[in-house]
């Protein structure tokens, strides 16, 4: 089992882990993320009925883009921090499609 994120590059490393290939059957989508401050950095994760793949850098065209402060981001995927209350807060910024960034949460589940 996954335990807690403790960075952003940590939370990259881990992903394969916590990717549900079930849960993104007939998803195709290119998530971006640009988290700054410390330790923060821009990636793109690709998904694809089932497959997942982890770039550096900005995508072409991402299909939905998460914007976060990296510490911030962190105590979100250790559900220390609910999206949607960060999202209210102004603290998570998400352009795209916005139903695909909540599916995230199924996809990529947080850390337990």
């Amino acid at each position: 089992m996954i335990g807690q994120v403790t960075s952003v590059k940590h939370y990259i490393e881990t992903l394969p882990e916590r990717f549900q290939a079930d849960a993104s059957k007939g998803v195709h989508a290119i998530f971006q993320f640009e988290l700054s401050g410390d330790e923060g950095s821009t990636f793109h994760v690709s998904v694809d009925d089932g497959t997942m793949k982890v770039s550096d850098g900005l995508a072409p065209s991402p299909t939905t883009t998460i914007t976060m402060n990296a510490a911030d981001y962190v105590k979100m995927v250790n559900g220390k921090l609910s999206g949607t209350m960060a999202f209210m807060k102004g603290l998570l910024k998400v352009t795209g499609n916005i139903l695909l960034a909540q599916k995230m949460q199924t996809i990529f589940p947080p850390a337990k």
